[in-house]
């Protein structure tokens, strides 16, 4: 297994180079890893695993209960969240099943609950329900007033995103995927039936390529001279608040969905916070991950209506991420045999939850471009580090600790992770290349003070591993 950041690449050829090591990239990968006869690598332009849009979402698990019927998107969405919460619960990923509520404010999305009853019934989720106001309140005492009803839809989850890519990724390298980070593509060209990726750390080959590239989707497609879509980054800023305001919310909320999305909802996270947002915004700038006055003050004006008791709590964080939008209202993964590869464009906001069976789907599209897969054969399961606060943390954890007194030593206070779970992080199969992936791993500075308290401390840690 092999974890490069620095140094040339490698000289040797694979047999399929996938682009981005998003959550989508990173299944993909891991997918591949079950045929051992192929030689797999993942290339990324940063320095760690779901470092663009899968870093910044609102880490729900989806039911799909509101695709589009009969899109691939529908289907990959239903056939995902089953994938992944059997992998959630075997690789140790936190999920909460708190289900959802999408609440209407006025008549016109009244009405409109139950045309997405029922087309929650065309995608095969039969769990929703009208209920009135009356329910709903009982549901949600902190909602705020006027609500007309809403469609109550069981089985909408929460989980972590972070730990679900380095999941991913961790068992892909486990089983003899290659990645290569800091490896941005600056050119691209086909010699002889062998793809060859110019990099910012030289020169890879692969016979077979797999664009999941997210954002830079559709400039790597055009580098081969395909133009199946255009992606328009839409940027979606987010509020985190104190782990105070947890108590304040039993669902999901989720608004009526409009032509731009799924709307600005109220979500809890398994880490103990609330989530207020995303926007949309279509964007021309690819990097535009900063937030803004205005984005941040429309939230509070919609979260005041939905829950105003939130305006009320601390905040701990704001962020913002970019959805791989296009002119489409399905993905876009495409093949193209004689080119031997794959686009994996379009993915927005349900992708983390289709992860797993869109890397079931790519790779037999590899296979019927041509790609000899070999037998398959089970990996080995991973069990990773869990951040979610409705299982026991390693802090909480007396037998863990009477073996191994590091993991009752708390550095950061504010989201009580340990020194051992720092020393693991450090030293796990692929370890944080800065202060950024360590948090990802251990929630280490995540927490109220942002690491006012905690990041010298961190830091020395960080330093001292030579990561």
């Amino acid at each position: 297994m092999t974890v490069t950041a620095n140094g040339p690449l490698p000289s040797r050829s694979y047999d399929v180079a996938v682009v981005g090591a998003g959550v989508v990239g990173c299944a993909i990968a891991r997918e591949l890893a079950r045929h051992p006869k192929l030689r797999v690598a993942i290339v990324e332009a940063q320095d760690d695993v779901g470092q663009g849009t899968s870093k910044a979402n609102t880490a729900i698990l989806h039911t799909g209960f509101d695709a589009v019927p009969g899109t691939l998107e529908a289907r990959l969405v239903r056939e995902g969240a089953r994938q992944l919460t059997a992998y959630a619960a075997e690789s140790g990923i936190p999920v909460e099943p708190v289900g959802a509520l999408l609440v209407a404010w006025d008549e016109e999305q009244l009405a409109e609950l139950p045309h997405l009853a029922e087309k929650a019934v065309r995608n095969e989720h039969r769990a929703t329900r009208l209920i009135e106001p009356s329910e709903l309140y009982a549901r949600e005492p902190h909602l705020g007033p006027g609500a007309l009803g809403a469609l109550r839809v069981p089985g909408e989850s929460i989980v972590c995103p972070w730990t679900t890519t380095l999941a991913y990724a961790t068992q892909a390298v486990r089983h003899g995927v290659d990645l290569h980070l800091n490896s941005r593509v600056e050119k691209m060209s086909r010699q002889g039936g062998t793809h060859v990726l110019s990099t910012a750390r030289g020169t890879l080959r692969a016979h077979y390529l797999v664009n999941a590239a997210g954002l830079h989707a559709d400039t790597l497609d055009r580098r081969l001279g395909l133009h199946d879509f255009t992606v328009t980054p839409r940027r979606g800023q987010l509020i985190v608040f104190d782990k105070l305001a947890r108590d304040l919310l039993r669902h999901i909320l989720l608004p009526v969905p409009t032509a731009l999305g799924k709307g600005v909802l109220v979500a809890p996270t398994v880490y103990g916070n609330l989530l207020l947002g995303p926007t949309a915004e279509d964007l021309d700038d690819k990097r535009a991950t900063g937030t803004t006055a205005e984005g941040l003050a429309l939230l509070r004006e919609k979260g005041a209506r939905i829950l105003p008791a939130l305006l009320d709590e601390e905040i701990t964080a704001v962020y913002a991420g970019l959805r791989a939008a296009t002119e489409y209202d399905d993905y876009r993964i495409t093949a193209h045999p004689e080119q031997a590869y794959v686009t994996v464009g379009g993915i927005r906001s349900t992708g983390l939850t289709a992860s797993l069976a869109i890397a079931g789907h790519v790779t037999a599209l590899l296979a019927d471009t041509g790609l000899g897969l070999g037998p398959a054969e089970d990996l080995e399961p991973v069990r990773m580090p869990n951040l979610g606060e409705a299982f026991p943390r390693p802090y909480q954890r007396a037998e863990l600790i009477a073996a191994d007194p590091e993991y009752g030593t708390l550095v950061c206070h504010c989201e009580r992770v340990t020194r051992g779970e720092i020393r693991d992080a450090l030293a796990s199969t692929i370890p944080p290349r800065g202060l950024d992936g360590l948090r990802r791993r251990t929630r280490a500075r995540a927490g109220r003070c942002q690491g006012f308290c905690c990041g010298a401390a961190v830091r020395e840690l960080f330093e001292r591993a030579g990561t």
